[in-house]
């Protein structure tokens, strides 16, 4: 299978640059794989096209400001912590640092935790010419210039980084210097991680805006953006349905949205990426399935979590449930696949030729998938992760 087949033509004027005042104005494309059609909505009618047993399952990871601008030292700088100003003409540079995944430490204290070893894998920029051993500074600098927020005279960096390992596409795995207070420094001096496609710098907003109104779990590098059109308003309708909601979390990594860089889609990798599934949310799961209820995912990154979890139980029972635990996910789904646990989804809008929109296909159809999208495209659909959604059922 070719990752060629797996790409529609998007007029840039369709890609949401920013979110709707209304989170639930947002439009909705209904798309029925057993009758293969579709049909334009709202995203305010979503509560009454779910069926009275459904379950539905959202990913309650939270955004975290992963996004960092500093300053960078060459390879013969001299050691700048503690912060010394005579030191300052040995910076090279401004630098851009995305945290993508945090490999130890403990992601959920802010306490004596953080003093353990604290590496992150990363994406970095310039890429190529930073390499192992630089020393990275960073001091909330500005996004859009790299003089605001540098440290003035004999103040130290709010954080420091010393890069201990490369990876190809400008991947790092970055060493914090230990401080107590390490994620309190990230949320104070960092950026929303807004994708690139948004072509404008973060702002206060977004912080608020780029985050479901049920993301509590800190870990996440982007936002599962199906979940941005709920409200607490559109969350009582469903509860007030009988609908049954239950939480999972996934760590949203390299491994949602790295780009595709091989012609076939089978020799394609994903990147692993953190999840957790509370015994209690398992047992609602499985209960659904064994009553023949549907299992309504909100998200790909819910889809992936709970298929790869059903993968995982497949292997030890022979069974088409899911079990509690915690672990490291990379389920790769494309046309072919074998739902186990997924009934209907509802998802944002994806990039051409990404794993995101193969995994759409999967469970729609290629062939219906890909000609709702040209709708939707013709339509008018604000893409992406501001924009509009579809529901898969």
């Amino acid at each position: 299978m070719l990752v060629s087949d797996f790409h529609y033509d998007l007029p840039p004027g369709h890609i949401a640059q920013e979110p709707l005042p209304d989170r639930a104005a947002s439009r909705l494309l209904r798309l029925n794989r057993l009758h293969g059609n579709w049909q334009d909505g709202i995203f305010r009618e979503f509560p009454g096209l779910l069926r009275p047993d459904d379950l539905l399952v959202v990913n309650n990871t939270r955004v975290f400001p992963a996004r960092l601008y500093g300053q960078r030292s060459g390879h013969r700088a001299q050691p700048l912590s503690p912060w010394n100003p005579a030191a300052r003409d040995f910076l090279r540079g401004r630098v851009e640092v995305l945290l993508t995944g945090q490999l130890t430490g403990d992601p959920g204290s802010d306490g004596p935790a953080s003093y353990e070893p604290n590496e992150w894998q990363c994406l970095v920029r310039p890429g190529r010419k930073i390499g192992v051993g630089e020393k990275l500074y960073f001091s909330g600098t500005s996004s859009e210039n790299a003089s605001v927020g540098e440290p003035s005279s004999g103040t130290p960096p709010e954080l420091e980084a010393e890069v201990i390992g490369r990876g190809s596409f400008g991947e790092r795995r970055i060493r914090f210097a230990p401080v107590a207070d390490f994620f309190a420094r990230v949320e104070r001096i960092g950026h929303v991680p807004l994708p690139p496609y948004i072509d404008r710098a973060d702002r206060a907003a977004d912080r608020e805006r780029y985050q479901t109104i049920y993301a509590h779990t800190r870990g996440s590098v982007a936002a599962p953006t199906a979940g941005l059109h709920f409200t607490p308003e559109i969350l009582d309708r469903i509860r007030q349905r009988g609908i049954e909601i239950a939480e999972i979390t996934l760590h949203v990594g390299l491994g949602t949205f790295q780009p595709v860089r091989v012609e076939k889609v089978e020799d394609h990798k994903l990147h692993r990426e953190c999840y957790e599934i509370s015994a209690e949310a398992a047992h609602a799961i499985n209960r659904a399935k064994t009553e023949g209820r549907r299992v309504v995912a909100v998200g790909t990154t819910t889809v992936r979590t709970l298929e790869y979890a059903a993968g995982l139980a497949a292997e030890r029972a022979g069974a088409d449930r899911v079990e509690a635990g915690r672990g490291e996910a990379d389920a790769f789904i494309y046309p072919g696949h074998r739902f186990r646990i997924v009934d209907a989804l509802l998802t944002n809008f994806h990039l051409p030729q990404s794993t995101l929109l193969m995994l759409v296909c999967a469970l729609g159809g290629k062939d219906l998938v890909m000609n709702a999208y040209r709708h939707a495209v013709a339509a008018g659909y604000r893409f992406y992760s501001y924009g509009d959604c579809m529901f898969v059922e």
